[in-house]
């Protein structure tokens, strides 16, 4: 299997302008630029695409570590949070609420590193990755 996106730039790094899109048609042309990614402007940037990344394939991840483990889960919510430092990915945090019924907080811990180790996407990143996971009741 292969997923393929596109990205355009024209100009210079802070005053240019690009575009991106992705082969689903998901982003089609979607802008970004220098204030987009640096400076908190409204639009999507590399960073928050790899944040978003990051947490779908988490959760789906666990999803599957669940079920082998003889759970299924009733939701599982997470925000992933990548930090750009000095021109560098330094980390990715995932924020984690799940309600799982009959699962304990050992196993759910269990289940959970399994998943931050080994999602696809964690093993692209080389930079730190945290969890901060809550089972609710």
């Amino acid at each position: 299997m292969k997923r393929t996106a596109n990205a355009i730039w024209q100009g210079t790094g802070k005053e240019g302008k690009g575009t991106l899109s992705t082969g689903s048609g998901t982003l089609k042309s979607t802008p970004y630029n220098y204030v987009m990614r640096f400076e908190e402007a409204p639009g999507t940037n590399p960073e928050e695409l790899i944040a978003a990344a990051h947490a779908g394939c988490f959760n789906m991840k666990l999803s599957f570590v669940l079920v082998a483990g003889g759970f299924t889960a009733e939701s599982l919510n997470t925000t992933a949070t990548v930090t750009l430092e000095n021109g560098a990915i330094t980390s990715s945090h995932l924020q984690l609420k799940a309600k799982v019924p009959k699962l304990d907080q050992a196993k759910f811990l269990e289940f959970v590193n399994d998943a931050k180790a080994n999602c696809p996407v964690s093993k692209l990143l080389n930079t730190n990755i945290t969890v901060e996971a809550v089972l609710e009741g």
